[in-house]
């Protein structure tokens, strides 16, 4: 069985290889066959009408792991710079602006996100400013964190605490006045 298998992959060859004639019909059409007749000569083909694959170069995938995991490797201290820690805002609006950096500089691709009080506020952004509206008053812990695409964390910020003050929230309805 082995052997008949290797007859045939030893003729595939010489199949391919095939003679082309061309012949005249009667009406002056020109045809190409691969089987002879009566009036046909034979075509010699060129070496630039052959048909040549070429296989493009293989992508490594590997070497593109070891370099986005190289990217995380490097140590990145993520620092917010405002407000200053313990800082008190007055601000009757509730706005808030959150300003980090980041040591070396960051990957393109990173994304910033941003936690008040151990909770994920508003969706991953490319830069570290956050602007914050309508805010609470009171004690507020921050902390920034930049993520790669797939979400990992690449660096943290310390937590930054602020105290907000507002004068007043919303409309403060007054007491309706006594009759005399």
């Amino acid at each position: 069985m082995r052997l008949f298998l290797l007859a045939c992959l030893a003729v595939v060859p010489i199949i391919a290889q095939a003679t082309v004639y061309r012949w005249v019909d009667e009406n002056g059409k020109v045809h190409y066959s691969d089987k002879p007749t009566s009036n046909a000569e034979i075509v010699t083909l060129k070496e630039n009408t052959h048909n040549k694959v070429t296989v493009p170069k293989a992508i490594d995938y590997e070497k593109d792991v070891t370099a986005q995991e190289a990217e995380v490797a490097v140590d990145y201290k993520l620092s917010i710079i405002s407000p200053e820690q313990e800082a008190t805002i007055r601000d009757n609006d509730g706005n808030v602006d959150i300003v980090a950096t980041t040591q070396p500089k960051p990957p393109k691709s990173a994304l910033y996100t941003l936690y008040m009080d151990g909770k994920l506020v508003g969706e991953a952004q490319h830069n570290a400013v956050f602007n914050l509206k309508n805010i609470d008053r009171g004690t507020h812990q921050f902390e920034v964190k930049m993520i790669t695409q797939s979400g990992k964390v690449l660096a943290s910020s310390s937590p930054r605490t602020v105290f907000l003050h507002r004068a007043r929230v919303g409309n403060v309805q007054k007491a309706p006045k006594a009759k005399s």
